[in-house]
């Protein structure tokens, strides 16, 4: 199901959303960091450390298993760099090394995976949530904001999505595959069967072969008799 139809209806019929990461920065970070239109209208603005990663779904205007949004990002401490990574219940924790993105040869912006913790440091949960975020390399750090904003940055774009149980959508695989085989035999397991019964049939047909009459045994034993 597609969220955001009001937005998604616009789109033709067929349409799939699956970027690059030099495309997510290069035809849309760069667009909506210039004002400039990106090639869709998919991608919100919403501030996703206003929600936790389960409330951002229905925040956002296209998507299915995952879900793409523009978002600010806020400093931890006024004097810092360090981004707050906090949200209604729990807080985001990168994970991983950053992932330089080029394009043309040219260093571009930087991918930084994270993952969701409930709860708060350094006590969290981990989760399923994973998210995907995507920032420009030499973006201006906005320095002609008032002195002691906390903002860190107008927009980074992040992608979310919850990683699947792979151990569990196996089991499933595997259960479904066995009532389709037993539902319907495949061709294989006919031939199969068939051959089995073949091996049967010839040693029938063997005993059958070899079979003597009675009157045989009585003859042969009143002849030995006199042997």
């Amino acid at each position: 199901m597609e969220t955001g139809s009001a937005r998604g209806s616009d789109l033709p019929p067929g349409f799939r959303f699956h970027p690059t990461d030099e495309e997510l920065i290069v035809h849309y970070l760069c667009n909506q960091a210039t004002s400039k239109p990106c090639p869709a209208s998919i991608i919100p603005e919403v501030d996703i450390y206003k929600f936790d990663p389960w409330q951002l779904p229905e925040k956002a205007v296209f998507g299915e298993s995952e879900w793409y949004f523009f978002t600010p990002r806020d400093r931890k401490y006024p004097n810092g760099v360090r981004p707050n990574r906090a949200t209604v219940s729990g807080y985001w924790k990168a994970t991983g090394t950053d992932k330089a993105i080029y394009s043309a040869g040219k260093h571009i912006g930087v991918k930084k995976a994270l993952v969701f913790y409930k709860g708060r440091p350094p006590k969290g949960v981990k989760t399923d949530w994973i998210m995907h975020e995507y920032r420009l390399i030499g973006s201006p750090r906005r320095a002609n904001k008032h002195i002691g904003s906390m903002r860190l940055d107008d927009w980074v774009l992040c992608r979310i999505y919850k990683k699947k149980n792979m151990a569990k959508s196996m089991d499933l695989l595997k259960e479904e595959i066995m009532m389709e085989e037993n539902q319907y035999p495949s061709p294989e397991m006919n031939n199969i069967t068939e051959d089995n019964k073949m091996p049967n049939l010839v040693c029938e047909q063997q005993q059958m072969a070899f079979e003597v009459p009675d009157q045989y045994y009585a003859t042969s034993s009143s002849t030995s008799q006199y042997l």
